[in-house]
């Protein structure tokens, strides 16, 4: 049912888009005030969330490892795996922001005949990697409909994208990849009992709204044909703060306009938001230095203390008439024996 919700909602969104082609008010709404508020909401929302989890207290070391720490001189140490220094950190953080490294050496279990079995997870490690460097590839080939001039590097990125030529105009290989990647990633949910379990509508709406934005940058771009001129007159304009819609604006690019919106105010409030939280996580972005440095807890508030020898001379009397040995006395007679010796 959650799978279901989620994409009526999306689809739901597709008909309000493809409904703002036909009327000029929701037309006007959606080129003219829409961007700006989706952008608003991302842009607060985000800071909004990395804000709150920067000001959330560590009180504990918690770096999450797996290798040998550093230690003895003669004992090797997993320099990257266990870092012990920031530069080992940022090594690690490397790892995990470009190429996933905790992801590809997961393991997936499953019960079969009543054993627990192990095994290796690499279709998510690598359907997760193609889609985030496929998405991001596609956000550095949109900048050119936003500056003029266009870069040089977002010209070599786009001839690079498309450097087979296939089709006229070229087929970029990252929209493929984007498409398959997200096919798998739903499929993925479907096929397996366990995971279907667990997923939420949020889960299912992420990856819907992906694929829906997806799916109508490929008809825009292969099938419909949008007058690119426009789109880039009405990019600049948005910019510009300036916002100015052509008429020649088709239906198709409104309604993937709308769900660019509706993903950009969404985000700062899903799970997407791993993308910015990634670099907050105590576990991640902590050095593994416990054995040279001790770690203190700063919000530990004083505490009056009360020792044992402080304890015992409290005590003293009723110790002594319980018949228990008092640790001072005894002390005691063992310096003085000690001395006459």
């Amino acid at each position: 049912m959650n799978a279901l919700y989620s994409l009526l909602a999306v689809l739901a969104l597709v008909l309000a888009g493809l409904a703002s082609g036909q009327s000029g008010p929701a037309r006007m709404a959606l080129t003219m005030f829409v961007p700006y508020a989706a952008f608003a909401v991302l842009l607060v929302g985000f800071c909004w969330r990395v804000v709150r989890w920067a000001s959330a207290p560590v009180p504990f070391h918690i770096p999450v490892t797996c290798g040998q720490q550093k230690s003895l001189p003669w004992i090797r140490s997993a320099k990257i795996d266990n870092p012990s220094t920031q530069w080992g950190v940022v090594g690690r953080m490397a790892g995990e922001l470009l190429l996933f490294r905790s992801l590809f050496r997961n393991n997936r279990a499953r019960l079969s005949g009543g054993r627990l079995i192990l095994g290796e997870s690499a279709g998510l490690w690598l359907c997760s990697l193609a889609f985030h460097w496929a998405l991001l590839l596609i956000l550095l080939r949109h900048l050119r409909l936003f500056l003029e001039p266009v870069p040089a590097f977002v010209n070599a990125l786009e001839r690079l994208d498309g450097y087979f030529q296939i089709g006229v105009p070229p087929l970029y290989f990252s929209d493929v990849i984007l498409v398959g990647a997200l096919a798998w990633l739903l499929l993925r949910r479907f096929r397996d009992p366990a995971l279907r379990y667990l997923s939420l509508f949020s889960d299912y709406f992420a990856l819907f709204l992906l694929l829906a934005i997806a799916v109508t940058g490929i008809l825009m771009r292969y099938f419909t044909r949008v007058d690119i001129l426009s789109v880039k007159q009405f990019a600049l304009s948005l910019a510009a703060f300036r916002p100015n819609a052509p008429q020649a604006l088709g239906t198709l690019f409104l309604c993937h306009l709308l769900l660019v919106c509706a993903l950009a105010a969404y985000l700062p409030f899903s799970k997407l938001m791993h993308m910015g939280g990634v670099f907050l996580s105590p576990t991640r972005n902590l050095a593994n230095n416990s054995r040279s440095r001790r770690h203190i807890n700063p919000w530990n508030a004083p505490v009056k203390t009360h020792t044992y020898a402080e304890w015992e001379e409290e005590f003293r009397d009723k110790m002594q008439a319980a018949g228990i040995p008092l640790e001072i006395e005894n002390g005691a007679r063992d310096a003085g024996n000690a001395r006459t010796n």
